[in-house]
């Protein structure tokens, strides 16, 4: 059973890791810093609960080490790919479209509102360490589908950097390895992993934490990731219409072939920000 005390702690720290990281945001007037805050989030508030509610099921270190695993990588990439960069330019979007006084607003609109999505987002994690029924089939499933998307998220952004060190790939789109079947792989895979947790929970008795995994993979496809990612990038790069038309958005598949002939193999390039 959840310790919904401990729970709520949890998003008082979320919160509380927000605001001082809003206030070095002001100070560097680059809100950017919330992406490297993003997946650590899960780990304070999964580990706040750990410490102070209900959590010695069997599934507590299992849970608490993949989310570890996954927190820790994603954050440590995203700060070293945004090291010495200006600020991302959805955020440069966000901030015209919210002045005056972007620097107040960005307080609720871009961190208390992530954390609090983490807090959401996190609960079948919560779940998984309190239920207390022994791990069986759906557990195997679980880290399996986890193993999957970590597959894909970590693969997905080592090609992409590799990609973007190439000075000759410039203005190109990347349509090799993983992006040849999917043009989000590694959204792809950060929703497959978060679906990995919920069988975690839906083991231990919480299917009812499915809005959960949900509320991500709906982040992915219509907020965050995929839709703000290519609003305009068909203008920017005209070839990356040609990747839209043959390539999957998000869920892995064989590459579709043109009209034109050919299944369009070869360099593109991509504008996958993530």
């Amino acid at each position: 059973m959840i310790d919904w005390s401990a729970y709520l702690l949890g998003l008082g720290v979320l919160a509380a890791m927000a605001a001082l990281a809003w206030l070095f945001s002001v100070y560097r007037r680059d809100v950017s810093i919330v992406d490297s805050l993003w997946s650590l989030m899960f780990l304070a508030c999964l580990l706040v609960y750990i410490g102070w509610g209900d959590s010695n099921g069997p599934r507590t270190a299992l849970v608490t080490a993949l989310l570890a695993l996954w927190s820790i990588r994603l954050s440590v990439y995203i700060t070293v790919r945004n090291h010495g960069k200006p600020e991302d330019p959805r955020y440069q979007e966000i901030r015209r479209n919210n002045e005056p006084r972007f620097w107040l607003k960005s307080l609720y609109i871009v961190f208390l509102l992530q954390s609090f999505l983490a807090w959401v987002i996190c609960l079948p994690a919560i779940a998984a360490v309190s239920g207390q029924t022994p791990p069986g089939p759906l557990d195997y499933a679980g880290v399996a589908l986890w193993i999957v998307g970590m597959f894909f998220e970590v693969v997905g952004d080592y090609q992409l950097a590799r990609f973007r060190r190439n000075k000759q790939s410039e203005g190109e789109v990347l349509d090799t390895g993983l992006w040849r079947y999917t043009r989000h792989p590694n959204y792809f895979g950060e929703a497959a992993l978060w679906w990995g947790i919920y069988l975690l929970a839906l083991s231990a008795g919480a299917w009812w934490t499915i809005f959960a995994p949900l509320l991500m993979t709906f982040l992915l496809l219509r907020v965050s990731g995929v839709a703000l990612l290519e609003k305009d990038i068909s203008e920017r790069r005209p070839a990356y219409r040609e990747y839209i038309e043959k390539t999957n958005a998000f869920f892995p598949g064989p590459p579709r072939k043109l009209a034109g002939g050919g299944n369009g193999g070869g360099n593109g390039g991509t504008a996958n920000e993530s």
